[in-house]
């Protein structure tokens, strides 16, 4: 095999020399990296659980979106079907779900804080929607016109959702207000989905849904003849009792422009639903999930501008770093440049790196003495033979022609040895001194007469 150049061998040597220099830093290192990642673990799971609500809900449709955005980045969102916002706070309380949509007004604020419970931030209104047959009012109501008061509800058949939903809460919550016993109440809880087909059917009076817009029983029942809307002029009322609804209203035409549905605005109560998150839930799946909401969330709606949400301003729990950020903050620059994973890992793991910077830089000055010594070291331990060889030609133990030989040698031995350009002079400070050496005992053979 052709051997190398002699400066590429040279190069190659300098360098083998550098790494193994700098070997204990970088293995220190390296081993820092490791234990910190072990000990971090930047990298999100590879699947979270999303629970949503009824099959068919405006919370199924809203979790899907979810799922959609966050495939892009591999991560599997699985999507838990409940009841609604009461199954989902059980669900996170009991570790079964990561997220959750939880309607305003569900939530202990005290003791879910102190369970570990997050906001990524609110989402959306969810009005209380309260549609009723007209024709089942008694003729004097119906006289009076559109039904503006929760207290007529008392001789109705009144659906109010099921328990899970958390809508019969809220309901009770309402009708107490209106001095008004709910066990006095003819209330069914029968699901969204049947509950609408039996109110178009007749054998129900009165559905109250807590669903957004988009909600596909909302929209059904808000273009079926024969029903309306209770237009809940006391919303403002309301709201100074229950502090999680909000006054919103329904606009005019805003359902359908050309047949003008509806025909009038309609006050209605509107809570906020949030996003809730376990504390133990990965902080990278806690962003990606604040990031998506900004472009699910942001547009506008029946009952908001556009970027009025997400928001901070009325989460019932205290909101996460990631979510008060994606609304409220700027993201990295790097996260414009990089992968998930890679821009997820800058993140995690920053403090880490700034850390083993501030350690290395002292660390990192013991590398050219050892450089340095490496190199050296290749040319002084010859220097050892040399003294000795000179120390017996002193004491004439040996005769000088086997010095000379052992002088020879050593200088072919030195002759191969490879040192950087820098070093070049100490190998030929070798040289001469082996060269002296041997003039020296060519001197005294001289005088020996040999």
């Amino acid at each position: 095999m052709t051997a190398l150049p002699r400066t590429l061998r040279l190069a190659l040597l300098g360098l083998r020399d550098l790494l193994a220099s700098a070997g204990p830093v970088l293995v220190l290192a390296g081993a820092i990296l490791v234990a910190a990642y072990w000990v971090l673990q930047p990298q999100p799971p590879a699947s979270v659980t999303l629970a949503t609500g009824p099959v068919g809900s405006a919370y199924a449709a809203f979790g899907q979106r979810y799922a959609d955005a966050l495939r892009s980045h591999g991560i599997t969102v699985v999507l838990q079907p409940t009841d609604g916002s009461q199954d989902n706070l059980a669900l996170l309380r009991q570790g079964q779900a990561d997220l959750a949509f939880v309607r305003g007004g569900s939530a202990d604020p005290v003791a879910d804080e102190e369970a570990g419970l997050l906001s990524l931030g609110a989402l959306f209104y969810e009005p209380l929607w309260v549609f009723y047959r007209p024709d089942a009012l008694p003729p004097a109501a119906r006289r009076a016109g559109p039904l503006q008061s929760l207290a007529a509800l008392k001789p109705l058949r009144v659906n109010v959702d099921k328990p899970g939903s958390g809508v019969p809460d809220i309901v009770d919550r309402l009708l107490r207000a209106n001095r008004l016993d709910p066990a006095t109440v003819q209330l069914s809880h029968l699901a969204q989905a049947p509950a609408t087909e039996a109110l178009l059917g007749g054998l129900l009076d009165v559905v109250v849904l807590a669903s957004a817009p988009e909600s596909p029983h909302v929209q059904q029942l808000l273009r079926a003849p024969g029903i309306a809307l209770v237009d809940l002029r006391q919303s403002d009322a309301y709201t100074r009792i229950f502090p999680f609804f909000s006054a919103v209203s329904l606009p005019r035409g805003i359902v359908d422009l050309a047949a003008d549905v509806p025909a009038d605005d309609v006050a209605m109560l509107a809570a906020t639903t949030s996003l809730l998150v376990r504390e133990q839930t990965h902080p990278a799946l806690r962003q990606l999930f604040a990031q998506a909401a900004q472009g699910i969330h942001g547009g506008a709606g029946w009952f908001n501008r556009a970027r009025d949400f997400p928001n901070t301003r009325t989460s019932e729990l205290p909101v996460s770093s990631e979510g008060d950020r994606a609304i409220n903050g700027t993201p990295p620059f790097w996260q414009r440049y990089l992968p998930f994973w890679a821009s997820n890992l800058v993140e995690r793991m920053w403090l880490v790196l700034g850390g083993l910077v501030v350690l290395l830089l002292p660390l990192s000055r013991i590398v050219p003495p050892l450089y340095t010594f490496r190199v050296r070291r290749r040319v002084f331990r010859w220097y050892a033979q040399l003294r000795e060889i000179e120390s017996r030609s002193e004491h004439g133990d040996e005769a000088p022609g086997r010095l000379l030989e052992e002088l020879e040698q050593l200088d072919r031995v030195v002759d191969k040895v490879a040192v950087p350009l820098s070093y070049a002079d100490e190998l030929y400070a070798l040289r001469h001194n082996i060269h002296a050496a041997r003039k020296r005992i060519v001197a005294r053979r001289l005088d020996m007469g040999d």
